[in-house]
């Protein structure tokens, strides 16, 4: 029996993904931008199906008899059920749209059957040259078993059949993952035409099959998707990097907890291909169209005018760096915020640079949970090492679908000289610090970063997410005294400034929340705003609740999961709630107290999550200087105003965008603050 006001992480998020679907059906967004977030909602189903829903199956196998606040796991997985066919039905919606907005660019996204023959010789090619050394079919019968087939992959079921001969042959083609999936064909005609790498394959079936005798032969494409979760051995004789490691092989042979197919497959080959693979009732076995994985859509080809992308931002120049000027000189005169990627996350990678060759630098340690494909910040540390610092890389191994690069970058750190440390057993370190220490004067100075997104130059230019720069001596003090944490687990440091989980975040930012509860009773001012990614912690939320029931000003800027029931009470006394969704993926988490006055500012790696006040690593750190505060409200207050990519976020989930009112334009909050930012470097 699920609790009133309260609703589950799964429907929540599922409610988060259909804002994300919404943006692929919106005339405002530029064409191709609406097609990467036709990927980008495809990829994030992916791995809520991987990792949410297969939580859920496992719970309701080892205890059909459990409850949450948000409902039984089989409650759950029924809304689950219905929201996906619901978005299911409207992603179909959304693509047609896309295929028929591409046409009016003069863009066509065409299959086999459609080819010109000056097209179909160009693909005949294409297929031998890049295409058919990379396939191998496999026979299907009922006496063989199918091989492990890959999580996520796109595979092609065939069958061939002969006239006047009742059995059919069936076989299965993955398509490379190593190649481009999408081909450019040939034109004359001045338009531009895309094919699918599946149809080029599909055009090529005879040419694959030509020893067997046939008469018909078809194609109909299938994924599954398999339960993310890592199994790892608690034996304490293996080593944690082995045990994450053995923890990935068993991925290959998680439980599938999706399939998702062609609808006009033949039964017999569904109920056959269902059956090899152990597909069973409760499992979710999803009709789909001709295409699946249209994760691989946020890759699609950059053709046609340039208004069906979003316009570049130069990277502004942050006003307090000059060229060729010390960061530990501008840092020693004044506290540093960086807004990504509104800002380069170039400034970072500098920072690490003038570190690694300074003489005076000591040491350098940090924080990796996810890093990027090319890893300057690795780089940079190896760099330090080889350089004499003392370097020290705290490397979480669970980043999940990160695990095996993290390993890799790992062992390369430590044989580089780098000293490796792998987190806390049993609990995730997802905190984003940096200390560096520095000789002045014969004394020992610290400089620290604390961010809340990771220190990847990938994610960076995606990410809106923000980094402190500051010496300030009890920051720092405590900051250091985390890294010590890393390496003597039993050694709990007390904290003044920082607000660390699982230690004192949970009863810091309670006991806010209580203190405004008792300045509103006071009939003082008081008002909380909280802006993060999710907002799912039930002993929270019904604080919140409290909070705005007494008169606290309570305000949510919530871009993910959403547990709350703004309207909990009165109509009249709902929270106000918004999720921004845009070109940017609003990452940073920013807490906010009045405090009787004195107000309490926080930026922090953590979201509102159970998971993240009790079981990880996290830092919330303060916001001491006023200007560096003031551009923090400017830009919280412009997400409140914005009437473009802002969402309501209300008790039926309906994810309206806020309407413009009277005469008032539009109001884009990512853009106003980048023209705010450049007018305040001006």
């Amino acid at each position: 029996m699920s609790v009133k006001n309260f609703r589950s992480k799964e429907i929540s998020w599922l409610s988060f993904n259909e804002r994300v679907l919404q943006e692929a059906m919106r005339d405002n967004v530029p064409l191709i931008e609406r097609i990467k977030f036709l990927g980008i909602y495809s990829n994030n189903m992916d791995e809520f199906f991987r990792v949410r829903v297969a939580v859920l199956k496992r719970i309701v196998q080892l205890d059909k008899n459990t409850v949450f606040e948000g409902g039984s796991p089989q409650e759950i997985l029924k809304g689950v059920h219905e929201l996906v066919r619901k978005q299911g039905l409207m992603f179909e919606q959304a693509y047609r749209k896309v295929i028929k907005d591409l046409a009016q660019e003069n863009i066509f996204i065409i299959n086999e059957k459609d080819l010109s023959e000056e097209q179909g010789e160009f693909v005949q090619r294409y297929f031998h040259k890049r295409v058919r050394g990379k396939l191998m079919p496999i026979i299907i019968n009922n006496s063989r078993p199918l091989p492990d087939l890959a999580d996520d992959g796109i595979y092609l079921a065939v069958y061939l059949k002969r006239n006047g001969n009742r059995r059919i042959q069936y076989a299965l083609i993955e398509i490379p993952p190593s190649l481009d999936r999408f081909v450019l064909l040939p034109s004359k005609d001045g338009k531009k035409y895309v094919m699918l790498l599946d149809d080029v394959v599909r055009y090529e079936l005879g040419n694959i099959f030509y020893m067997f005798k046939f008469d018909e032969i078809g194609a109909y494409t299938f994924k599954l998707t398999r339960d993310a979760q890592l199994d790892i051995n608690e034996d304490i004789s293996e080593s944690y990097v082995k045990k994450v490691s053995k923890g990935l092989e068993l991925r290959k042979e998680a439980d599938p907890v999706r399939f998702v197919y062609d609808e006009l497959m033949p039964e017999a080959l569904l109920n056959l291909l269902l059956k090899k693979l152990h597909y069973s009732s409760n499992s979710s076995i999803i009709k789909g169209g001709r295409y699946h994985n249209f994760k691989d859509f946020i890759d699609f080809p950059k053709i046609g005018s340039s208004n069906m992308s979003y316009p570049s931002l130069s990277p502004i120049i942050h006003r307090d760096i000059e060229p060729q000027s010390s960061f530990f000189k501008i840092i020693s005169k004044k506290d540093i915020l960086f807004h990504f990627p509104y800002h380069s996350f170039h400034y970072f990678i500098d920072y690490l640079r003038e570190a690694s060759i300074d003489p005076m630098v000591r040491e350098i340690k940090l924080t990796i949970y996810r890093v990027g494909k090319n890893a300057p910040v690795i780089k940079a540390l190896i760099n330090a090492a080889r350089n004499g610092k003392k370097v020290t890389a705290v490397v979480e191994l669970q980043a999940r679908f990160d695990e095996k690069a993290n390993i890799k970058w790992a062992n390369r750190l430590r044989s580089s000289g780098v000293k490796v440390v792998f987190g806390v057993p049993g609990l995730k370190v997802h905190a984003k610090l940096c200390l560096v220490v520095r000789k002045e004067r014969n004394q020992m100075q610290n400089y620290v970063c604390v961010g809340t997104g990771n220190f990847n130059e990938d994610s960076a230019v995606v990410f809106a997410d923000s980094l402190l720069f500051t010496k300030h001596v009890g920051i720092a003090k405590e900051v250091v005294a985390i890294f010590d944490f890393f390496n003597r687990h039993y050694n709990i440091p007390t904290f003044e400034h920082l607000l660390v989980a699982p230690f004192i975040i949970r009863e810091s930012i309670e006991g806010y929340v209580d203190r405004e509860i008792e300045n509103a009773k006071a009939g003082k001012e008081a008002y909380i705003y909280f802006k993060v990614n999710n907002l799912v912690d039930f002993n929270l939320i019904f604080k919140l609740y409290d909070a705005q029931r007494v008169g606290v000003k309570v305000r949510l800027n919530v871009r993910g999961m959403f547990s709350v029931f703004p309207e909990f009470d009165e109509a009249e006394n709902a929270i106000e709630s918004i999720g921004i969704i845009d070109r940017f993926l609003e990452h940073s988490r920013i807490y906010v107290f009045c405090n009787g006055g004195d107000e309490k500012m926080y930026i922090s790696s953590a979201d509102c999550m159970t998971r993240n006040l009790d079981r990880r690593i996290e830092v919330a750190c303060p916001i001491y200087d006023k200007t560096i505060k003031h551009e923090l409200k400017v830009m919280l207050e412009m997400q409140m105003k914005d009437n473009c990519s802002a969402r309501l976020l209300n008790n039926e989930m309906d994810n309206k965008i806020r309407e413009i009112e009277g005469e008032k334009e539009e109001f884009r909050s990512q853009l106003e603050f980048y023209k705010w930012l450049s007018e305040a470097r001006d």
